[in-house]
C-alpha cells in the first residue's frame, strides 16, 4: 500500500445499527504500521474521533485498481510532521481482494460529457443509467452511435453525502449495446483507465446511494 492511498473506514454503532464512514489517507508507514491522517466523517465532512482499539473496515483501491478490504483499528496517537493515527499493518492473509463483479452496481441519473478516442465524431453529453467501480451505462442520445469496443474519454461530477462534488475524468471502453422496454439505447462501458481516487469516490458514492436507498425501503 502507497503513501498516499485513500483509506475508507467504515464503523457499525450498535446503538443506532447504523454504519459510519469516514475517509482519511496513508501519510507514512513503517513495517508494523500504517500512520493516517486525522479520518473526516463521510456524513458531516468533520474531522471525526474514533475510539482506540474501536473494530471498523479499511477500504481502498490497490495499483491494480482492484478494491481490497481488511479488518482494523486505531492503536495509537502519533505526531510526524502533523498529528497522526496508527493502525496495524494489515497480514496478507487478512486482506480480502473485492472482484469487479462484487462491485456495487446502482441505478443514477448523472450527467457525463462523452469523447471519443477513436474518431472524429463531435463530442456529446447525457445521462447515466447505472454505475459502479468497474464501469457504467449511458443512454444513447438519438442519432448518436457508439461500436462496441470503441475508447471514450469521460468527464461527470459525482454529487456525494457531505455536499460535496467529486470531478471524475475516466477512460473506458464499449462493452455492448442494449435496448431498454421503452426503446431507449443505453451503451455499457467499462473502465479502462482511471486513478485509483476517482475510482474509490465513485465506490464510496454508489455505497452512500444505497445506503440511502435501503433507509427508503425501511421508511
Amino acid at each position: 500500500m502507497e503513501i498516499g492511498t485513500l483509506l475508507v473506514l467504515e464503523t457499525k454503532d450498535p446503538d443506532e445499527e447504523a454504519n459510519w464512514e469516514f475517509r482519511c489517507k496513508v501519510i507514512e508507514k513503517n513495517e508494523h504500521y500504517l500512520f493516517i491522517d486525522y479520518p473526516i466523517d463521510n456524513k458531516t465532512n468533520k474531522s471525526a474521533f474514533i475510539p482506540k482499539h474501536k473494530p471498523f473496515t479499511v477500504t481502498y483501491v490497490g495499483s491494480d485498481q482492484s478494491v481490497y478490504s481488511f479488518p482494523s483499528e486505531i492503536v495509537a496517537q502519533v505526531k510526524l510532521n502533523v498529528p497522526a493515527l496508527a493502525i496495524p499493518m494489515p497480514e496478507k492473509q487478512h486482506i480480502n481482494r473485492i472482484q469487479r463483479r462484487e462491485f456495487v452496481r446502482i441505478a443514477a441519473a448523472i450527467d457525463v460529457s462523452v469523447h471519443s478516442l477513436e474518431t472524429s465524431s463531435t463530442p456529446f453529453t447525457t445521462v447515466t443509467n447505472d454505475i459502479s467501480g468497474g464501469g457504467l451505462s449511458i443512454v444513447l442520445p438519438k442519432g448518436v452511435t457508439l461500436t462496441e469496443g470503441e475508447g471514450l474519454d469521460l468527464w461527470f461530477v459525482l454529487p456525494m453525502e457531505s455536499g460535496d462534488y467529486q470531478y471524475i475524468n475516466a477512460q473506458s471502453e464499449v462493452v455492448r449495446m442494449l435496448f431498454l422496454e421503452n426503446t431507449v439505447q443505453t451503451a455499457s462501458l467499462k473502465f479502462t483507465g482511471i486513478t485509483k481516487q476517482s475510482c474509490q469516490q465513485i465506490i464510496r458514492f454508489c455505497f452512500e446511494r444505497q445506503r440511502e436507498l435501503r433507509k427508503k425501503e425501511l421508511l
